[in-house]
């Protein structure tokens, strides 16, 4: 319950340097005060004070830093008291058992973060943006959760809010007053302008998110081809060492090869596949079977010829004919020879000489993005759900006018997208709370 005094470790349970136990509630200081020979109700808000915490016995159990943030001034939005330890397992776990053992209870995963939502410290994209950035694997990504955290994905919400608001306002001072001269007279053709134009505002940011999906989420690309094309050699010439076994004998990879790499700071991974032929060996055919797996799921495929050959397989051809959205056919060898007549990027693994294909990933993928992009990013799976959502009543209400029904219909719609965009900012959604905050390490 919200009324109890929680305490969690705010660093993980391991030996290091130092550890912080947070407590949060309105009996924190006291708790901590009972075991200090500091006099925390007198000590600065916000300050570092330096002291001891010491037992029921008057023994000292540790030199701690101690730090105090009065409510409404603290994440939660409640007093919250932070003790600096130092990093020993045993001595922090004494330290964390003396204050449960006088009034504090135990956190659960996130409660620290769902205490700040319902004190109105924080709003639920701003959570998620806590979530975002403990995940982030890579640089764009942590600042494309820093947008939700530092409110400017709040603020793009509240605009478009506002924007609704107000062809909502118009069309219902109608319908409640329409013996009124003095409220605008909007006719339907302007009415539907409005809502076309709101409608492109959603469609925009909807449409820069994909790269926000990328950014969060990262890309997977599978490195696919006949045995011995060179696919070993290219995963091993992008992360610049031998991650993969390379030999002349084909069919060394019998399973999927992983490996993470980061291009125009876009987190990726490499799927090295099994090299793709007809096989009786039991175990490379399930290599086989994996490398179609890989291929399904891959965000981008990129098919690796031999370049010295003078034909394509049928199943480098039905590849091409039927992955070319997604597909980059990549031309291995090519300092050797290039005997076939296909169009490709032009590379050689075994030389490093891959550049050309860099950069042709980089524009296929559109990952030459600008975090400072002023549509911003929204790359939550749950924020874009409800803006198609907003899209789609949006429609509703546009095609409700253009058949001439009455303005409650059309008012309708434009209310449920409305809430619609209220759910972003997590109101009145209890099950999605508790789902959000079970996500969480305990001391957040």
């Amino acid at each position: 319950m919200i009324n109890d005094t929680i305490v969690a470790l705010a660093t993980p349970n391991m030996k290091s340097a130092i550890s912080i136990i947070r407590l949060s509630g309105k009996d924190s200081i006291n708790i901590v005060n009972n075991f200090t020979n500091i006099d925390l109700f007198r000590v600065k808000a916000n300050t570092i004070n330096y002291g001891f915490i010491i037992d029921e016995n008057k023994v000292k159990l540790d030199e701690v830093l101690i730090s105090v943030f009065h409510n409404p001034h603290s994440f939660t939005g409640e007093d919250v008291v932070e003790v600096n330890t130092h990093g020993g397992i045993n001595i922090t776990r004494k330290i964390l058992n003396l204050f449960l053992s006088n009034g504090a209870i135990m956190a659960q995963p996130g409660e620290f973060s769902q205490r700040a939502y319902l004190n109105n410290r924080i709003d639920l994209i701003e959570v998620e943006a806590i979530a975002d950035i403990i995940d982030a694997k890579s640089d764009k990504a942590s600042a494309l959760a820093m947008l939700g955290l530092s409110k400017k994905t709040t603020s793009l919400i509240d605009s478009l809010k506002e924007d609704l608001v107000q062809i909502i306002a118009q069309v219902e001072a109608k319908i409640d007053y329409p013996e009124y001269d003095d409220i605008e007279d909007i006719s339907n053709n302007e009415f539907k302008d409005y809502l076309i134009n709101f409608k492109n505002k959603i469609e925009y940011i909807i449409s820069n998110s994909k790269s926000g999906k990328l950014i969060k989420n990262g890309i997977k690309i599978a490195i696919v081809g006949q045995p011995n094309v060179g696919k070993s050699s290219l995963l091993n010439a992008f992360l610049s060492e031998d991650k993969a076994i390379v030999t002349d004998i084909a069919g060394t990879t019998r399973d999927i090869v992983e490996a993470d790499y980061s291009l125009n700071g876009i987190d990726i991974t490499f799927l090295d596949t099994a090299g793709i032929r007809y096989s009786d060996d039991i175990v490379e055919k399930m290599g086989i079977k994996k490398s179609y797996q890989a291929i399904e799921k891959a965000d981008l495929i990129l098919l690796l010829l031999d370049s010295t050959k003078f034909n394509i397989d049928s199943f480098e051809k039905e590849l091409i004919d039927s992955k070319k959205d997604n597909l980059i056919i990549v031309l291995n060898k090519s300092d050797l020879s290039c005997n076939l007549d296909i169009d490709g990027i032009k590379i050689s693994a075994l030389n490093n000489d891959i550049e050309d294909l860099k950069n042709e990933i980089i524009k296929r993928m559109d990952l030459d993005i600008n975090i400072d992009n002023e549509a911003l990013f929204l790359s939550n799976e749950r924020h874009l759900a409800l803006l198609n959502q907003v899209k789609n009543n949006i429609n509703d209400a546009i095609n409700s006018l253009n058949l001439n029904m009455s303005n409650d219909i059309i008012i309708e719609d434009l209310e449920i997208a409305y809430n619609n965009l209220q759910e972003l900012l997590g109101n009145n959604n209890a099950d999605l709370l508790d789902e959000l905050f079970s996500r969480f390490c305990l001391g957040k």
